[in-house]
Formats: structure tokens, C-alpha cells, sequence
């Protein structure tokens, strides 16, 4: 469980504890060596490093459209902080690389529960690859313990957030790990049903990781026979 009644005066009016959640069933994937868990909860752990990937958070967002007039439950981001919580304590993650999209736009009162929850893993390294949507000043960033940077390279990866178009990647360069696109693969049945599963797409120089936060959408993306997709379930995680 994630304790905060320690804090009573750390806590934000309307911040909901929730209770821990044991993680669904990992996806072992052992890639150019090393050995990643694919998780249900949309994230990526790195197991040689002790690293916890997370793409396209989109914290804040909910205030954003909240501050807009539109009516979006709050209980949204909260559980997003909770479910990152509970990967925390279940992994034990040494880092944390954000693949960018961390916060959705400007500074609103979702700010305050992204510190509080910082502030409870002191401990964890957290980088932070900037997005498109990571607008707030470094300085603010950088004065709650987040370290900034565009990519970063760590083994035979580089992590960014967007990804790279195709004439742009390179034999010689590292394999690139990134967001931003909110991939998802459709799935269609005998009939006219159709399922779309958020997923995770590695292809032969590049791989695109799902957004983590509840409050995204999914993109549809073109896959070559060669590609690797493995498709998001509720508790599970399925090759596809």
C-alpha cells in the first residue's frame, strides 16, 4: 500500500490513496541481449539495469481540461501516480527514464500531486526525455530532482520521445526506444467486430512504447511483416 498519511500536510485537498495493486503477468523478451519485461501496465523494465521506461504520462492533463470547463474525473491521474507507485515498490527500480509527455502542458493543480509523489521516491533516479508537451520552465523541473535531457543512450538503446522517420535511422546508430505516437493494434474478428489494444512495437531499429496514462488515445500503426507488436490486455500481455 502507498502510505501517505505520514505526510498529512504534503497531501493535496482531493488526493485519493489508493490501495496497491499487485502487477498482472510480465512479458519476458530478451532483445539485442538484454533481458525486458514487458508489463501489463503499459511500462518497460529493463532488468540488467534496474530501469523503469514510461512513455507519455500526459500528467495534468485532466486540469488542463478541467481548468477548460470540461468535466473529466480527477480520480484518472491519481490512479496513474498509484499504479506508478505500485511499480515502484514491486520492481525496485534504480531509475526511471520518462520517454517524454510527463506533464500536459502548463503548470495547473495536478502539479502539486506530481511532487508529492516525487517526494516520496527520493531514492529513484527519474529522467525525464522532454516531449512536445514537457512546456514548463527546466528550472522547475530540475528543483524537483527530474534530470532533463533529449535523448538518452544507455547499453545498445537510445531513448527519445518522438520517433525517428525511417531515412533518418541508422545501421551504425543505437536502437531507438521512444512514445509520443500512443501505439495500438487493431484486432478483427470473423464478423464485423474489431478490438484496438494499445501495444508495444519493435521494429528492426526502433521500438514504440504504449502511453502509460489512463486519459490518451491510440494510434494505429502500419506493421512490416518483420516487426514485433505485442498487444496490451488488462492483466497480460500478448505476442501478436
Amino acid at each position: 500500500m502507498v502510505n501517505l498519511s505520514t505526510k498529512p500536510s504534503l497531501i493535496p485537498e482531493g488526493f485519493v490513496i489508493f490501495e496497491a495493486m499487485m502487477p498482472g503477468t510480465p512479458f519476458h523478451f530478451n532483445f539485442l541481449d538484454q533481458d525486458l519485461l514487458l508489463l501489463p501496465q503499459k511500462a518497460l523494465f529493463w532488468q540488467e539495469e534496474k530501469i523503469l521506461v514510461v512513455a507519455d504520462v500526459h500528467l495534468g492533463k485532466v486540469g488542463h481540461f478541467r481548468k477548460a470547463g470540461i468535466a473529466i474525473p480527477r480520480v484518472l491521474e491519481q490512479e496513474d501516480l498509484g499504479m506508478l507507485s505500485d511499480l515502484i515498490h514491486f520492481y525496485k527500480p534504480e531509475k526511471i527514464i520518462f520517454l517524454g509527455d510527463l506533464f500536459h502542458s502548463d503548470l495547473n493543480n495536478d502539479w502539486d500531486w506530481l511532487i508529492l509523489w516525487r517526494d516520496l521516491f527520493k531514492k529513484v533516479e527519474m529522467i525525464l526525455v522532454k516531449g512536445n508537451h514537457d512546456i514548463i520552465a527546466d528550472n522547475v523541473y530540475l528543483q524537483s530532482e527530474f534530470l532533463l535531457c533529449h535523448l538518452y543512450d544507455k547499453g545498445p538503446f537510445r531513448f527519445i520521445h518522438k520517433p525517428l522517420p525511417l531515412q533518418k535511422l541508422n545501421e551504425e546508430s543505437p536502437y531507438i526506444i521512444s512514445g509520443h505516437i500512443h501505439p495500438g493494434i487493431q484486432l478483427r474478428g470473423k464478423g464485423r467486430q474489431s478490438l484496438t489494444l494499445p501495444c508495444f512495437h519493435f521494429g528492426n531499429k526502433q521500438a514504440i512504447l504504449p502511453a502509460f496514462g489512463k486519459f490518451t488515445g491510440k494510434v494505429c500503426l502500419q506493421c512490416d511483416e518483420s516487426d514485433l507488436v505485442f498487444g496490451v490486455l488488462k492483466d497480460s500481455i500478448v505476442s501478436l
